[in-house]
């Protein structure tokens, strides 16, 4: 069956084009550029953020972020099962183990309720993910990793424009990591950034982002010649994938809005099916600005969720599920790290579907999307499935 509406498409929303053209005719296409210096100034006066350093993707953020946190094997990171192999990857790369912490059931967040008692004299870190764009409750958390000595590192790949009482998500905890890959609201392709809010890791920082070597130091002047001081690796983004995202943060709050009118409009035609007990959204509670990164519904079981794939895929529509939880993935299970029970996350994990959602996504679009589901249920107010 041909897919008439994708789930994700990329779009070209401004000058990305233009600027792209630039920065090849400029002849600086590799990192650290005029393009990749104007998308770090603007993130940071943007966000109010200390520092802002481009990658070559979140992955590589947060690889950055797991050497400035300085763990050894055994060290332990509280996370979230339900999420991308990223957010624990990084972390176990540098030897330490990942300890899962179970979702809230309202906005699929790390429950922060939670956390405190998964904390041993191990605990280095705790990674909140702000799942979809919505804030993970970041006071409670910040509280729990103050009193108890730990480095909060938010995993902000979906929350890049998203808020939590008026802060922006990524800067919050000591360091803050946002994806640019071309399924995100702000893209240039592929591509990240590291949020550095503790000033103490920001010289460091810069080391590892340059191979381990202080050569940005050596770019400014600031040292007379650059060499090898730390681990490190390749994690600088090019100039022109920089330049494509400048166009794409000129364009930041034009995405977010319409983004958030077909989120919008998703909910007011679905609503009977969720007045009615049919199907379940996620919340944003009232306290925090979301990014509309994504419209998600949760179906009664798993078998529902596969035949409402299907019959949307038959009508040219493609919605995914999301993530497989990492705690029962055979790597996580290899590890033999002991696991206490995720009941929420087991449940609505087998239960999500993401509906397609993107800039150029037509109201007429979005209403067919909508129309097909609740064909699927076979009447605006529920019912039987099809």
């Amino acid at each position: 069956m041909t897919i008439r509406i994708p789930f994700n498409k990329p779009s070209v929303v401004g000058s990305e084009l233009s600027y792209l053209g630039q920065a090849v005719a400029g002849g600086h296409a590799s990192g650290d550029g005029p393009f990749t210096k104007r998308a770090e100034a603007m993130l940071q006066q943007r966000f109010g953020a200390n520092r802002v350093m481009l990658t070559t993707s979140c992955t590589s953020a947060l690889e950055l972020a797991a050497l400035l946190c300085d763990l050894r094997p055994g060290d332990e990171v509280i996370i979230p099962s339900y999420t991308f192999v990223s957010t624990a990857n990084a972390f176990v790369l540098r030897g330490a183990k990942p300890v899962f912490v179970d979702i809230r059931p309202d906005t699929l967040n790390i429950d922060e309720r939670l956390i405190e008692a998964a904390i041993t004299s191990r605990t280095r870190v705790i990674v909140p993910v702000h799942y979809g764009g919505v804030a993970c409750e970041m006071d409670a958390i910040m509280d729990i990793a103050d009193r108890h000595g730990v480095i909060v590192v938010e995993d902000a790949a979906q929350g890049v424009n998203a808020r939590y009482k008026n802060r922006p998500l990524g800067t919050i905890g000591h360091l803050g990591c946002y994806s640019f890959h071309e399924t995100k609201n702000i893209s240039c392709g592929e591509g990240g950034a590291l949020v550095v809010n503790d000033p103490a890791m920001e010289s460091r920082a810069e080391m590892l982002r340059e191979k381990g070597t202080n050569r940005s130091q050596f770019m400014r002047g600031e040292a007379d010649k650059y060499t090898w001081f730390d681990l490190g690796s390749s994690y600088v983004l090019s100039d022109m994938l920089a330049a494509f995202l400048v166009g794409q943060i000129e364009s930041m709050d034009k995405i977010t809005r319409r983004r958030g009118e077909i989120v919008d409009r998703y909910s007011a035609l679905l609503a009977p099916l969720v007045r009615g007990g049919v199907i379940q959204t996620p919340v944003t509670p009232h306290h925090c600005a979301t990014s509309h990164h994504m419209f998600a519904v949760v179906t009664a079981g798993v078998e529902e969720r596969a035949a409402l794939i299907a019959h949307l895929r038959a009508a040219g529509v493609l919605a995914v599920f999301h993530y497989v939880p990492l705690h029962t993935s055979p790597f996580a299970q290899s590890m033999g790290v002991p696991q206490d029970p995720l009941p929420v996350t087991d449940d609505l994990s087998a239960r999500l579907l993401r509906l397609p959602l993107y800039f150029d996504l037509t109201d007429s679009e979005v209403e067919e999307v909508a129309g097909r589901v609740l064909d699927f249920y076979g009447s605006p107010s529920g019912g039987e499935p099809a």
